[in-house]
């Protein structure tokens, strides 16, 4: 309704605030009546938590108010970072509350409580804006309930209800009198979000936020912040009941609650609320299931005291489930923070991608972190207040009290990290590459170790600190597979163990790895770098995930192990027509990550995910008899088949020779794989030309600094492979057209995966095919159709038509939405081989087991 300037009051020589009503707005009955009514408002409170007015008047037909300059953010503003640590909750709300219970006594309504109107300052919370400051009754019909509310900070609404959507009282949305206990409502509002990070009442549209405002409740703040004080949660929900009876009655009793809060003994109080928590738990718990997380509570509350019981040396096992309707991301382990209070851990849902979720080991449910869409590799800050972790090329961080997550640097193809008590992160950005540094606050890696060309090193990897925060360990692969240990700022290294996985230090002296699928746990002293033990074994059935050699499990500081599930989705091979309809399941349930159908329509070839040692490898299905044959044997991975246009030979990528590279072997199986193409780079094949002349694949430099690139690799001649396109993202996917004139692909360069095509041989112009997403191009059998996955699944089909340039994208449709983004197209073109999932599914949870090293000494 005003303008508000920063000035310079000359005479008493301070900055000032003056607020101006426009001389446009002068006419304005109503913006002039908000105007003098709050001038009449401030000048009537005199409070430290309220913007004070120095003076009122009229110049040149504009009228202003000379007030207080109030310096530092805005609770608004300060919410777009993520919610606020309980302790300044309960600072800002008590100032607040009692500036709220100094303008109810002068007999003054705020009404329009919310986070824009107050400041955070080094002084205090302030309270501002009081332009509707006076109740009144409004007539306004719920029909014109219709604008849309999803702004970032929503904005007062004026020719409706007085007042901002999200933060009104059930009365006010009613259009009803009000009184103190409406700003109460309002106020709860605030609370709730500033602990959560997330507004009490969501909606699409006005009309949507009032009716949750009117007939929903909130989810408890417990869900967001599971250690947050029950009593807060208990304060919260009664400022926020819909009968005004039922509220607090003064903002005085809510200042006094909030301060009784703030005055417990933290410790003490984090035992009265953990102690009332496992009481309410067990008074609700029903079911075999619900006792075992009842028993990780109550071990939990237990390994958090400073002295252990002389009684206290069995090791216990629970499992944690996945959030409802979800399936943990068997590769992606989970990962306990170091003070063995909670656990990060990946899930999918129905979307295709996963996320991250965070676990308190003391509650029952999970909450997703926002932001962590296809994240992987995710590891803790010393303090456990942090979660970094690896997504779209880059390494993040997010914070466990929410917010968006923020870069740290680029990252390729992650292969782990781990946070140093002062700061450091090391990380391994690629693949074929050493162990690099960046600080955590942001910057370019720099390298910390060196691949030793006399051991025939081809790439480090899982770095890991040791206790004093300058020496490391580290995974290398070569000719010989083993643990080192290395030190900030020298390239000496000291091989600890040799093994084909990483190794982790876990207090109070132990080296934790996986061998033979068992976790081991070896003594060592951190101090010297020496084994000073025997073995022994920990759990069995550990998995190891195949491709990057990790051991899927984590450790904590207090004697807490996680143990990542073996058994990923297993999943069926089935025809669907182009209505998603099922006609054929074919083979059995396995854990599949690929899919590729022979030219002539009678074989597919997939990839497995063996559970046992974690191997990726191609197997070739006959569709007729439903044969299986294992077509490789990698010991890593044997990946990303593509047939011969004749149907006689796949290429593949594998790392058996330490980056991947495209090897070819016949169909049939008989016979040995043999190199394709010689690369120190990284390859995998995309797609072969119908007239057998060429192979499309991808590049990608193993220094870790770039992204993938769209490569040609002739077949004959001299087989001199040349870059086809390369763009400022990654290109993931590749497809010839079945004439060889075009090229499909798709490439994140916007941002987000969509579907580009471009003429062959000579990429010299680029059509967009999708626009809100898409990947896996593949082609009709007669190329006049082009086929996708949009963001969500969906299989689209855009027609592609004759046009002044050879061809232009002409109608898309939805066919179908699948399961997995995985797909072919039949010969036909009338079917697709898609994945169902299986119907008997394997226990998707991952295993804490408690005490363990006081177990295995005893």
């Amino acid at each position: 309704m005003g303008e508000v300037y920063r000035a310079k009051d000359t005479r008493l020589d301070r900055t000032v605030a003056i607020k101006i009503l426009p001389a446009q707005f002068s006419d304005d009955l109503v913006r002039k009546q908000r105007f003098d009514r709050e001038a009449k408002a401030i000048s009537a409170l005199n409070h430290a938590n309220i913007c004070t007015l120095y003076d009122v008047g009229s110049q040149d037909g504009i009228a202003y108010l000379v007030m207080e300059y109030v310096d530092g953010e805005s609770l608004a503003d300060r919410l777009t970072k993520g919610p606020i640590p309980v302790e300044q909750v309960l600072k800002v709300g008590r100032e607040i509350a009692d500036a709220l219970d100094k303008a109810h006594r002068s007999s003054i309504i705020h009404r329009d409580l919310k986070p824009g109107n107050i400041m955070l300052t080094r002084s205090g919370a302030k309270l501002l804006d009081f332009g509707l400051a006076r109740p009144a009754p409004s007539s306004t019909s719920m029909a014109t309930l219709t604008a849309s509310a999803a702004q970032q900070i929503p904005v007062t609404q004026e020719g409706t209800i007085v007042g901002t959507f999200q933060y009104m009282s059930p009365e006010q949305v009613e259009g009803k009198e009000l009184d103190a206990r409406s700003d109460i409502f309002s106020f709860g509002a605030v609370l709730y979000e500033m602990v959560t990070g997330q507004r009490a009442f969501e909606g699409k549209s006005q009309l949507s936020v009032a009716s949750a405002i009117l007939e929903k409740e909130p989810a408890p703040i417990s869900s967001f912040k599971p250690m947050s004080p029950r009593s807060l949660d208990h304060v919260i929900r009664r400022c926020l009941a819909k009968d005004p009876d039922d509220r607090w009655q003064t903002a005085r009793d809510v200042s006094l609650e909030l301060s009784s809060i703030g005055q417990l003994d933290s410790a003490t109080h984090s035992a009265v609320e953990r102690s009332t928590f496992i009481r309410d738990r067990a008074l609700s718990l029903v079911g075999w299931g619900l006792a075992v997380a009842l028993l990780l509570a109550i071990v939990y509350s237990k390994a958090g005291l400073r002295e252990r019981s002389p009684h206290q040396q069995q090791a216990f096992r629970s499992s944690i489930l996945p959030p409802d309707k979800h399936r943990i991301d068997w590769s992606n382990p989970g990962v306990l923070s170091p003070n063995g209070h909670l656990l990060v851990f990946s899930a999918f849902g129905s979307e295709p991608s996963n996320q991250l979720w965070l676990r308190s080991l003391d509650s029952l449910s999970a909450r997703p972190l926002p932001g962590t869409e296809g994240a992987s590799g995710a590891f803790w800050s010393p303090d456990s207040h942090w979660i970094a972790f690896f997504s779209s090329g880059k390494l993040r961080k997010t914070s466990i009290e929410g917010g968006a997550p923020q870069v740290i640097c680029s990252s390729p193809a992650g292969r782990g990290g781990s946070w140093g008590p002062d700061g450091t992160i090391l990380l391994v950005p690629g693949f074929g590459i050493p162990v690099y540094s960046v600080p955590a606050t942001g910057g370019t890696p720099t390298p910390v170790t060196q691949l030793d060309k006399s051991r025939r090193e081809l790439t480090h990897r899982w770095p890991s600190f040791l206790p004093d925060g300058k020496h490391f360990l580290f995974f290398s692969r070569g000719a010989e597979n083993a643990v080192y240990a290395g030190v900030l700022g020298s390239s000496d290294r000291k091989m600890i163990v040799k093994n084909d996985s990483n190794a982790i230090y876990a207090p109070p002296g132990f080296l934790l790895f996986v061998r033979n699928g068992n976790l081991i746990a070896q003594p060592f002293d951190p101090e010297h770098l020496e084994l000073t033990g025997a073995p022994v074994p920990v759990a069995e059935n550990v998995p190891t995930e195949g491709i990057t050699q990790h051991g899927l499990f984590s450790v904590s500081n207090n004697d807490f192990v996680s143990i990542q599930p073996k058994y990923g989705k297993l999943l069926q091979p089935i025809w669907v027509d182009r209505s998603g309809k099922i006609e054929e399941v074919l083979g059995d349930p396995a854990m599949y990550v690929d899919i590729s159908l022979s030219p002539d329509g009678r074989k597919t070839a997939f990839v497995i995910v063996d559970p046992q040692d974690g191997t990726w490898n191609t197997w070739i299905l006959d569709l007729n008899g439903h044969q299986k044959t294992r077509l490789t044997y990698e010991s890593s991975s044997g990946i990303y088949p593509v047939w011969s246009p004749d149907s006689s030979q796949v290429v593949f990528a594998t790392n058996r020779m330490g980056v991947s590279n495209i090897f070819g072997i016949p169909a049939s199986g008989i016979g040995e794989a043999t190199l394709f193409l010689p690369s120190d780079e990284s390859d995998i094949p995309s797609s072969w030309s119908r007239d057998g002349r060429y192979i499309a694949f991808l590049r990608s430099p193993i220094n870790g600094s770039a992204k993938r690139s769209l490569w040609i690799a002739p077949t004959g001649g001299d087989k001199k492979p040349y870059r086809l396109i390369e763009t400022p993202g990654t290109i993931a996917e590749a497809a010839f057209s079945p004439d060889g004139e075009w090229l499909a692909y798709d490439s994140d360069e916007t941002g987000r995966r969509e579907v580009y095509v471009v003429p062959f041989p000579h990429a010299d112009r680029k059509i967009a095919i999708s626009s809100g997403g898409g990947n896996t191009p593949r082609w009709s059998p007669n190329g006049k159709e082009l086929f996708y996955l949009a963001n969500d699944g969906t299989l689209m089909s855009t027609s592609t038509l004759p046009g002044k340039d050879g061809l232009q994208a002409g109608k898309t449709q939805a066919l179908f939405k699948t399961s997995r983004m995985l797909f072919d197209v039949a010969p036909d073109g009338k079917r697709f081989l898609v994945y169902k999932e299986a119907e008997d599914q394997p226990i998707s949870s991952i295993t804490v087991i408690s005490n363990w090293s006081t177990a295995i000494q005893k």
